[in-house]
């Protein structure tokens, strides 16, 4: 059995027999309401796309609140969408992989169409006036994106532009190229088209995404207005949320790259063409638990969300995507991962799910969410903190087949201990809780600045992830040695005191004596920070 339209009919008891969900209903009428009345584009065609959008959309189709699919732009690897979109009739196998070590698997085909595009690239025209065309729709309710925040940056970070971007500006709309530019570049399509109505929803892992995606669209669009390209008109209809809103939204669900084992199981099961290539495969493998929180502010209408069950699709106001975020980000999932990445490079673990079979590593995370992080968690009322974050810690953590490495959760710490520790730690200062409450906290912090002094807990040399503060920080305890306490003279102290890493002085809370006594029993030589542990978390 091959993934392909022809397949899933002829071949439909295989399927079935394979364990394999068929879609529930006709392909071709949606494919061709599609054509004619596109609703939904998207811009990002990888895997949480596929695996979580295309089954919002699928399901929405099933029950007959909607009529139409997704239409997924590519602007930039093109192989993205022959090879994976168009060689599999732009069909997706979705694997959920459950904690328990069994999988789910469904044919999506929410996703309509695969379009590859390139403005002024004359390889891409067809697929580009298909794109104009769809922008130009009256029938366009929203457009989304899933393209990491890094595609929505114009500037270096000094401040100056990004060079593709300044040549978007200079040359304008007809051969932009910067991911912002070809948004700008269709938006300003459908503004001539009668000033159409528009949500352009940013769906990236990101605070605050539509303004991020806004705030980048309106400066090009303010460039070609200086360059004649555009009228002020224009930038109006951009600032103008009751014809063009740019609503935020919260996303979390992993979807790593294909995993071996689920492409040896579909093999073994005669379920053919799945070879991955690169971060890409027929199939798409990803945890079931999801949550996607909008703001419900479509201009021109939207598909029905609310009426999904158990898709983990909410909708609210900016507030309420924004406590949304607070919740996970402060309190109930990144912390628990930045605190046992820690500990779990320490100890030289290369898999989370193996650190959840840690007594000690358990022990540490569920302190830190349940009786340290929930009595100040902001609560979005739309979920409970509690139950999203036992789901966390029962389900997604100890996942066998979520083949995340503590390692890449440790990349760029420095810039994650403000909103995952610092908003806590503001929280027992503001409501005037008892610090003695704090072990798991100052635990995670001892432990990120003794890791940075580049030794595991066996005395071994060990490999610091990327961090842009790295080598100040480094520098800074450069004179701290792993294994000889009397080392340590004050050397933590001004990195306490630093508020762009914490978000507030911590010299000035009780916790920093804590933190400090810690990262000096974490010095006593080899199998200090198992020790550490064991002592405190009793």
């Amino acid at each position: 059995m091959r993934l392909t339209l022809e397949s899933i009919v002829k071949d439909a008891e295989d399927w079935k027999r394979a364990g394999v969900k068929l879609p529930g209903f006709d392909i071709k009428a949606v494919r061709e309401e599609t054509a004619r009345a596109p609703e939904w584009v998207h811009f990002g065609p990888g895997n949480i796309f596929r695996g979580f959008l295309g089954s919002v959309a699928q399901h929405l189709i099933e029950k007959g609140l909607l009529k139409t699919g997704i239409v997924a732009i590519g602007t930039r690897n093109p192989a993205v969408i022959e090879n994976i979109y168009k060689a599999n009739d732009c069909l997706t196998l979705n694997v959920l992989m459950n904690p328990d070590g069994t999988t789910s698997r469904e044919i999506l085909a929410g996703i309509a169409d695969g379009v590859q595009i390139g403005l002024g690239n004359p390889d891409f025209a067809e697929g580009t006036a298909r794109i104009v065309s769809a922008f130009r729709s009256p029938s366009l309710k929203l457009v989304t994106f899933t393209v990491t925040e890094k595609a929505y940056k114009i500037t270096n970070p000094d401040g100056s532009l990004q060079d593709q971007a300044a040549a978007d500006m200079e040359n304008g709309p007809s051969v932009a190229k910067h991911s912002m530019g070809v948004v700008a570049a269709l938006l300003l399509e459908r503004f001539k088209a009668g000033r159409l109505p528009i949500a352009v929803v940013s769906m990236d892992n990101c605070s605050h995404n539509g303004d991020k995606l806004k705030a980048s669209v309106v400066a090009i669009a303010k460039a070609w207005v200086d360059k004649g390209f555009a009228g002020q008109d224009f930038v109006d209809y951009l600032e103008d949320r009751s014809v063009c809103s740019f609503p935020w939204t919260m996303i979390d669900k992993i979807t790593p790259r294909p995993h071996q084992k689920v492409y040896e199981s579909l093999k073994a099961d005669g379920i053919e063409g799945m070879e991955p290539e690169g971060t890409a495969a027929g199939f798409v493998n990803a945890e079931k638990p999801q949550t996607l929180v909008i703001e419900d502010c479509f201009p021109n209408g939207r598909p029905p969300f609310e009426k999904l069950d158990g898709e983990g699709v909410y909708l609210g106001t900016a507030e309420t995507v924004d406590m949304t975020e607070k919740m996970k980000v402060t309190t109930c999932l990144n912390p628990l991962h930045t605190s046992m990445s820690m500990y779990g490079c320490l100890f030289g673990y290369t898999l989370i799910c193996d650190e959840m079979k840690d007594a000690d590593i358990v022990k540490l995370v569920k302190r830190l969410g349940y009786v340290e992080g929930l009595p100040v968690v902001v609560d979005p009322k739309i979920i409970s903190p509690k139950a999203f974050l036992d789901e966390v810690v029962e389900k997604r953590l100890p996942n066998p087949f979520m083949p995340d490495d503590p390692r890449r959760i440790a990349t760029d710490t420095s810039a994650k201990v403000g909103p995952r520790f610092g908003e806590t730690i503001k929280s027992y200062v503001r409501e005037k809780k008892d610090f003695s409450n704090l072990v798991s906290l100052p635990l995670a912090i001892a432990g990120w600045l003794r890791y940075l002094l580049a030794v595991n807990d066996r005395g071994e040399p060990m490999q610091v992830s990327d961090d842009p503060l790295r080598e100040e920080l480094q520098a800074k305890l450069a004179d701290v040695v792993w294994n000889d306490p009397k080392s340590y003279k004050g050397q933590i102290r001004p990195i306490l005191a630093n508020e762009s890493i914490f978000g507030s002085d911590l010299t000035k809370t009780p916790l920093a004596d804590r933190i400090e006594g810690y990262f000096v029993r974490l010095l006593g030589g080899p199998g200090s920070a198992r020790a550490l542990l064991q002592s405190e978390l009793r």
